[in-house]
């Protein structure tokens, strides 16, 4: 926190005591008020106000060491038989005290008119008012840790917070850390059988590769890109599995013009992807199509990958390997139950993977992120 933003909050703090104390005032002059009208006596509107005012600054007077008092000796549950016994004695003392500054200060102020002495004004207020001069030192130092276990607790809910954003924002490294190696994996482990059939082949997916990687580089720390982004980087993947199934691989993209800016998990497109070429293009020697849709449909973004190949047999024996399984996993850690994945039968035959979350642009989530609101998960 800045110099300036303490201050305010500072300024901000004394206000509210100042105005606690104006109200304590105000209420108890009412109540004084009501009290003469009930039992038909002169009202005495402006020396009522004017002697709860002076109490009520005596005490704002004394709100600091009050403050201090209670901070050094909280009501907590290991000492408070000792603290409470102290403020017992304090609470004594600064009626005592309060009373004695009253009477002099109402004195001075006229507020006294009677004959009485000093000493004799002083026992009339001990009779009348040290009681609840009492109670509203125990008040004031009940309100000062009551803000106190507040602040605390709501330090603890913050830190708490951070510890669980850090967390799961670990996780989603961790899991995209595993995404990359696997990708990197297959793809080389494909040019390494192709250096032995097709050098020109192998070379040209070498210099595919080295493109792709690049562009994944470029958003290595990001969690989220565009989906014109995703859909660029899983482009230049595509290029390199064509080159490598050639005419048997065909694929077709369907993207409404309203989602291109719509922020997806980044990496998302591809897993789902490499896996339907696995299962529905590698095992076959004849023509596969993959089919690829996105569509924005009430506040939410839906991605679909669907192949021709043999689908679903059970769900329980549906193979899910590390691509599916992390993207799961990161759909969850990025969106909580806004986000959804599903395995499904696609239509004609084959599998249809389909992946939901709620729509939103990098202009929205930055707006968001400067009112402190996060429109992407509801963990």
């Amino acid at each position: 926190m800045d110099n300036t933003a303490a201050a305010k909050s500072s300024w901000l703090k004394w206000a509210l005591v100042v105005l606690g104390w104006t109200l304590f005032a105000l209420f108890f002059a009412s109540e004084s008020i009501v009290s003469r009208a009930y039992l038909g006596r002169p009202l005495r509107l402006g020396e009522t106000l004017a002697a709860w005012f002076v109490c009520a600054g005596l005490w704002l007077i004394t709100t600091p060491l009050i403050l201090l008092l209670a901070r050094r000796f909280p009501l907590e549950r290991t000492v408070w038989p000792r603290n409470v016994a102290l403020h017992l004695v304090l609470s004594f003392s600064f009626s005592f005290v309060l009373l004695a500054l009253y009477v002099a200060a109402a004195r001075l102020a006229g507020l006294e008119t009677g004959s009485w002495s000093f000493l004799s004004a002083l026992r009339n207020q001990l009779v009348q008012s040290f009681h609840a001069e009492v109670l509203t030192y125990w008040a004031a130092v009940g309100v000062i840790n009551a803000f106190d276990y507040y602040c605390k607790y709501r330090e603890r809910e913050l830190r708490a917070s951070q510890l669980e954003a850090r967390l799961a924002r670990a996780q989603l490294d961790a899991l995209k850390m595993q995404l990359h190696p696997h990708f990197l994996f297959n793809t080389l482990n494909t040019i390494s059988v192709l250096m032995q059939e097709d050098v020109a082949l192998a070379n040209r997916l070498l210099l595919r590769l080295s493109d792709l990687l690049r562009l994944a580089l470029s958003n290595t720390n990001a969690h989220e890109v565009s989906l014109r982004e995703e859909l660029e980087f899983l482009g230049h993947y595509l290029e390199i599995e064509q080159t490598r199934f050639q005419d048997r691989l065909t694929v077709r993209m369907q993207v409404d013009d309203d989602a291109y800016d719509a922020q997806v998990p980044n990496l998302i497109l591809q897993p789902l992807v490499e896996n339907a070429i696995r299962h529905a293009v590698a095992p076959r020697a004849t023509k596969s199509t993959i089919e690829i849709r996105a569509l924005r449909q009430n506040g939410f973004i839906e991605l679909l990958v669907c192949d021709d190949g043999p689908g679903l047999v059970d769900n329980e024996n549906t193979p899910k390997g590390i691509g599916l399984t992390n993207t799961q996993a990161r759909l969850h850690q990025l969106y909580g139950s806004r986000g959804s994945f599903q395995l499904l039968p696609a239509d004609g035959g084959g599998l249809e993977v389909r992946v939901r979350i709620p729509f939103h642009t990098a202009t929205l989530e930055q707006d968001d992120d400067a009112n402190g609101k996060d429109t992407r998960t509801d963990r």
